[in-house]
């Protein structure tokens, strides 16, 4: 199976607008307003999603889909909020489970009729199942085996008060699988030019998986290149890689001050990659690489540590991901960057925007000594170099 990047971007469009009509089913029911933070799109295994997952406790609904889209929808949220969303809803406490049930029967029937409109078809939904369930167990039963699976994600934010949702597609093949193969409807409603049936965007789906797993083999690279720097032990661990329109990029970072280094990379793919830790993180890490205490917590001192942090974990992703792809990829000195997190990231996204519509998104976290400082690492990639580069992976 070949998928069209821009197919699969034109899906994820569709479920953004689901989960604008969930939102709007959603503050028509609590009376509080919601907002769509970001919707992406992984190709993760069933390993990515346990550790993704981990640590979560969760409430919600789950459904079966048939007819138009085979697969499971699933609405979530955080069980330490359950409280805020039964202070929302008629009944209370005595009626949570009911409640929640209804809550989610409601919020996923607006989310797939954005699907069903589109397809033409209708979705027929199974009575919601209502669950507590705790990590990856959130997810339909069977996601988590198999070498990779589909996952849109949706992420709700009430404005008003303590509680956001998240709701998870994860489709069967079939009908999924003409939306994405390149040849269909929503690869013309991205943009792509059609040639024989497939577009200049359009990898086997091996590849596709192929280029998450990159992600990881980069992140145990780019460990050795710090514990080899710093003489201090150091583990970089990528729970997955996700799909994310450009224009959401700047809300995925948020309104946080980061500090990071930015990359432009040449080669195939070029592109950039940014490297954003938020503030605190940044400093922990930045003093544990330091030989004596920095002069003020992100000054030149630290602002130097973290640079050389930059170059070494760029160099550890990108040469772990032209060994595989069979490329050259080289990088430019790192640029500094301590900001607001969106303005680190929006200047990037315009450059890209111009020609295409999606990045990616490298969910890491870094220990070093026992500093734990999680970061993200942004993978802004030219969508077309991309596709040529993965295709070649599946030629004999």
């Amino acid at each position: 199976m070949r998928v069209d990047v821009r197919a699969l971007g034109a899906c994820n469009r569709l479920a953004e607008r689901g989960a604008k009509q969930a939102a709007g089913a959603l503050s028509d029911l609590t009376g509080t307003d919601l907002a769509v933070e970001v919707t992406g799109a992984s190709v993760a295994s069933g390993e990515d999603l346990a550790e993704a997952f981990a640590g979560r406790e969760s409430i919600g609904v789950s459904v079966g889909l048939r007819g138009g889209l085979d697969g499971e929808a699933v609405l979530a949220f955080d069980a330490v909020n359950v409280d805020a969303l039964l202070s929302l809803l008629p009944g209370g406490q005595s009626m949570e489970r009911s409640a929640v049930t209804e809550v989610g029967n409601i919020a996923l029937g607006g989310f797939l009729d954005g699907w069903a409109n589109f397809l033409g078809k209708a979705i027929d939904m199974s009575p919601p199942r209502y669950f507590e369930a705790d990590g990856a167990a959130v997810l339909p039963d069977g996601a988590l085996a198999g070498d990779g699976v589909f996952l849109f994600e949706s992420r709700l934010d009430a404005t008003t008060t303590d509680l956001d949702f998240s709701i998870y597609m994860l489709p069967d093949s079939g009908p999924f699988r003409d939306l994405i193969v390149g040849k269909t409807a929503p690869a013309a409603a991205a943009g792509g030019e059609a040639n024989g049936g497939t577009t200049s965007t359009a990898v086997p789906y091996e590849s596709l998986s192929t280029f998450s797993s990159l992600a990881k083999r980069g992140s145990s690279n780019a460990a050795d290149n710090i514990a080899m720097m710093t003489g201090l032990e150091t583990s970089v661990d990528v729970s997955r890689l996700r799909f994310v329109p450009l224009a959401d990029v700047p809300a995925e970072v948020g309104t946080e001050p980061h500090a990071g280094t930015v990359f432009e990379l040449q080669g195939e793919p070029s592109g950039y990659l940014a490297i954003l830790f938020e503030e605190s993180s940044a400093a922990a890490i930045a003093d544990a690489m330091l030989p004596m205490d920095p002069d003020e917590p992100l000054g030149d001192m630290a602002e130097n540590a973290l640079c050389e942090l930059g170059n070494v974990m760029t160099s550890g992703f990108i040469d772990g991901w032209a060994n595989v792809l069979g490329t050259s990829i080289t990088h430019s000195p790192p640029e500094f960057v301590h900001d607001i997190g969106a303005s680190t990231i929006s200047p990037l996204v315009a450059k890209l925007s111009e020609r295409q519509d999606y990045g990616f998104v490298i969910d890491t976290a870094i220990e070093t000594e026992g500093i734990q400082a999680r970061c993200d690492v942004y993978a802004l990639p030219d969508e077309r170099e991309l596709a040529r580069a993965l295709d070649r992976l599946s030629d004999p």
